[in-house]
Formats: structure tokens, C-alpha cells, sequence
């Protein structure tokens, strides 16, 4: 288990978007696909396509069953036209690495589950591609593009860069051999001060993910949910002539939802927790008067006569970057429009929250293409 935080979960998070965050993801797995049948197999088993794939190039995905659920979000690393690495979520990477392994059976290709022998350490923030163009050797950091990585060499350690994270911020991820995890992190954290590089924990990585609307498997998605509820559909590929879970899918789309993945800020200083329910209201101005002013203010409220459940919270967080206390949860689509109000059960109480656009901090996503000159002179 990581730590929750290794100081103060609000300061790992103001310094992950102002210097330098570090965290280890190396709960996350990793899956080394080869053979001749390794693009042919992961483009059956994925929704986005990867045969277009150029050697150094890194693409997200869904991966889903037969019924269109969510088996796991991945990013596919491309070595070569036979060599390709799958990186998996944390929770669901023992059975993601199965059901690779499962499907790749008469497919002249073979996957092999690296999870144990290989460590993640995440260096995000805006001033993250400073500090590595300092201690990094034989690659070019540089010129690296968003969802690009490339091998170079950290601490005398052949290290694996690629160009991409979950914070929202420009950022990277470094894979290393797990023997050395402990001493690259300590030689990151020493080498990283000048840059202002402070590690960060679980609430830090939840607020900044949350902030930019980035769904987590497990409480956000699993195989009861289907890229178009969540807001992955676009990184389905319908012009693929097969995949699995594509009928299914091609079902789903032209049935259209129910429900979809929306974001709320709360009137409130505490954030909601997995689960909380959300409830319509018919009139907020009786509403309000009924629950904040009178003889009866603070008293315990009847949420159920609030008005209809509509939805129920997956995650939520302060965010400290846009100062409102945010909630990302599955809503009835006629509730989802931006500006409707409804309501939260946060801590067993009635609390005001409208629907707002995702993501909730830098929409455009300036911060994670981030360019410009950074040139810093090699220290080693």
C-alpha cells in the first residue's frame, strides 16, 4: 500500500501543478506482448486501433467483453511490429493480464506478465521536463512529444521515458527495474530539490485526477459500465472490422444511455464519498428554505423527499487548484445538462451541487502539451 500522503495532501498537490510531483505507480502492470500475431491480437482485444502505431508511440484504450463492459483501461507501448507492451490499471491487472494471455492462444503471439520486475515511478508537473532534462543521458528529451516515450539512461540505470501521466500536468512516467526502484527514488528525490520536486501520495493523485476528470477503474468504471457512459467512446474505432464487444457496442450506441459519467461542484467544504446518492429537486428556493434557514435548520432532512434519485457519486475531492469541492458520479441523462441542480448526499445530509463541464481544471489541456524552450545543461 502507498501512502495516503507523505506530508500535507493539499501541498503535494499545489506543488505537483506548480514544480515538481513524483509518485510511485508501480501497483500498475505491465504486460510484454510479442510474436508475429502481437498487432493482430491487441487490435482485436482493444477498441482504438493499433495497427496505424509507430515504434516509440504510445495509445490509450479501452479493452471490453462480449457485452460492451469495461474490462480494463490501458496505454499500448509500440517496440516494434512484434514487440508491444500493455500497461494496465492497478486494481484489475492480475485478471487484465489474464485475459491477454487467455485470448492470446492460437495467435502466434505470446504475453508475459512483467508486473513483478518492473517499477513506475510518475515526475509530473510544469517544471518535470527541467529536472529530467538534467539527469538524463542518451535520449532527447527535448523534443519528446505528448504520448511518445523513448529509452535513455537516469543514475547509470537504462531507464524507459514516456511522455504522459495522470495529473493533467506535462508530466512523465519512468519504468525501471523493479530491483532498482528504491534506489532511483531516492536519487530522484535528492537530484529533484533544486527543482522543487516533493513526492506526493494517494490524496494528492485523486484530487489532481478528479480535478481533470480522469476516470479510475474501480470506483469510476468496470465491466458494468461502457465506454459511451463514462466519455471513452471516442477512442472507438467502428472502421475496425472486428474487436470484442463490438456489436455489442454498435448496440449500445444506436439504443443510446441512461446514465453518464458528470461532473458536479458541491455547496459544500467536505467532499462526497464513493456511492453517495444524488437526488433531483423541484424547487430549490423552498429547498433551501426548508434546509439552511427557520427553527428547523440543521435538522436532520428527509432526502427522499427531496425529489428523485438520479444518480450516484463514484468520486469526489476538493479541488485545490479551482477551489470547489468537486464529485464525478453516473446521472440520469435528462439531469446532465450543464447548470442543472440537484442534490448530494454528503455525510448522510442534503447538499446543493450543479452539473458542471468536464474536465473542471485547464479544459483545453494546455498544461499536458505544454512547448517551449527548457534547454538545461547536463549535470552528469
Amino acid at each position: 500500500m502507498f501512502p495516503l500522503s507523505y506530508t500535507s495532501h493539499v501541498e503535494e498537490h499545489s506543488n505537483t501543478r506548480t514544480n515538481v510531483g513524483m509518485q510511485d505507480l508501480s501497483t500498475m502492470g505491465e504486460v510484454d506482448v510479442k510474436g508475429p500475431g502481437a498487432e493482430r491480437l491487441l487490435n482485436r482485444l482493444l477498441v482504438n486501433e493499433i495497427r496505424d502505431m509507430h515504434p516509440g508511440q504510445v495509445r490509450y484504450s479501452t479493452m471490453c467483453n462480449e457485452d460492451g463492459g469495461i474490462v480494463d483501461d490501458v496505454t499500448v507501448y509500440k517496440f516494434g511490429d512484434e514487440h508491444f507492451m500493455v500497461v494496465t490499471s492497478s486494481g484489475p491487472r492480475e485478471k487484465t493480464a489474464q485475459w491477454i494471455t487467455e485470448h492470446a492462444t492460437g495467435m502466434s503471439a505470446y504475453a508475459t506478465d512483467l508486473s513483478g520486475a518492473v517499477a513506475l515511478i510518475s515526475v509530473q508537473g510544469p517544471r518535470s521536463r527541467d529536472f529530467l532534462l538534467s539527469i538524463t543521458k542518451e535520449t532527447d528529451l527535448e523534443n519528446q512529444r505528448f504520448f511518445r516515450f523513448s529509452q535513455g539512461v537516469v543514475n547509470k540505470t537504462k531507464v524507459l521515458i514516456s511522455r504522459s501521466g495522470y495529473t493533467g500536468e506535462l508530466g512523465y512516467e519512468l519504468y525501471i527495474p523493479a530491483e532498482q526502484a528504491a534506489v532511483m527514488w531516492e536519487y530522484l528525490q535528492k537530484s529533484g530539490k533544486e527543482f522543487g520536486l516533493m513526492p506526493y501520495g494517494v490524496a494528492a493523485m485523486q484530487s489532481l485526477r478528479i480535478e481533470k476528470a480522469l476516470p479510475l477503474y474501480g470506483p469510476d468504471m468496470d465491466e458494468r459500465r461502457n465506454p459511451f457512459e463514462i466519455g471513452l467512446n471516442r477512442w472507438i474505432r467502428f472502421d475496425k472490422r472486428e474487436f470484442v464487444g463490438r456489436e455489442a457496442l454498435l448496440q449500445i450506441q444506436d439504443m443510446g444511455l441512461n446514465e453518464r459519467w458528470t461532473g458536479l461542484v458541491l455547496d459544500s467544504k467536505v467532499p462526497a464519498a464513493t456511492g453517495d446518492r444524488i437526488f433531483s429537486v423541484a424547487d430549490i428556493a423552498t429547498l433551501k428554505e426548508k434546509m439552511f434557514t427557520g427553527s428547523e435548520a440543521g435538522d436532520e432532512f428527509d432526502l427522499e423527499s427531496a425529489g428523485e434519485l438520479v444518480g450516484e457519486v463514484t468520486s469526489s475531492a476538493v479541488g485545490y487548484s479551482v477551489e470547489k469541492t468537486l464529485a464525478l458520479g453516473y446521472v440520469r441523462v435528462t439531469h446532465t445538462y450543464p447548470g442543472a441542480r440537484l442534490l448530494v448526499e454528503v455525510n448522510g445530509r442534503p447538499t446543493l451541487a450543479k452539473v458542471v463541464n468536464t474536465p473542471f481544471f485547464d479544459p483545453t489541456g494546455i498544461r499536458t502539451r505544454a512547448r517551449g524552450p527548457r534547454k538545461v545543461e547536463n549535470q552528469q
